[in-house]
């Protein structure tokens, strides 16, 4: 990766930033760094968690995995953001995808981990809730899990068809709802009366 002009953003100088900032164990701590606005990066997450710098797929997962790590969300906008710089990027839909999960337990005491293609991992629960889009046209549901700060990861559909085997139904706010129970919470997906069949 190079550089797109002299003293404009760059992919490499983030990395070189982010390796610097990240010496110790676990995630480093976005949330407390607040450096000035750097611009704009042509970096992109695609819908399946794919990431893109100037139209080409980034192929290094410990890149991918170190640029996931100084990921920050404000109002709408993300950003990567090291102590001394902070830059736009565009985010197709979630910047995380949920690629696996695992379940433990049955019924209201069932439990949720999620994995996703970054490794992250999170229990779906009340730090860590799930929720569900649909299509406005089609009606089709995206489900989503909340991973870590506000970053959320889009639920792949082989997960989701798996997760569907394991839900159930329970009224909320008057209204019958198809759902998951994971860490003691419920997360409606469906009014039951649009179940198929």
């Amino acid at each position: 990766m190079t550089s797109q002009n002299r003293g404009q953003p760059s992919a490499d100088g983030i990395a070189a930033s982010a390796k610097a900032a990240a010496k110790g164990k676990g995630l480093p701590p976005v949330e407390t760094w607040d450096p000035p606005f750097s611009g704009d990066l042509d970096m992109r997450i695609a819908r399946d968690g794919t990431w893109f710098y100037n139209g080409s797929p980034i192929n290094r997962r410990g890149l991918v995995k170190l640029f996931s790590s100084i990921l920050k969300k404000e109002g709408d906008a993300y950003f990567l953001v090291t102590p001394v710089e902070k830059v736009g990027i565009t985010v197709e839909d979630a910047p995380f995808v949920a690629v696996d999960f695992e379940a433990e337990g049955e019924g209201e005491s069932q439990i949720l981990t999620f994995v996703t293609h970054v490794d992250d991992t999170a229990t779906a629960g009340p730090d860590h809730p799930i929720r569900v889009e649909r299509d406005r046209e089609t009606g089709e549901p995206a489900p989503y899990i909340l991973v870590r700060r506000n970053l959320e990861a889009l639920i792949d559909r082989k997960s989701f068809y798996r997760l569907v085997e394991l839900g159930a139904e329970r009224e909320v706010g008057g209204t019958a709802w198809f759902g998951l129970w994971s860490s003691g919470e419920f997360f409606p997906m469906i009014p039951s009366s649009e179940l198929p069949g």
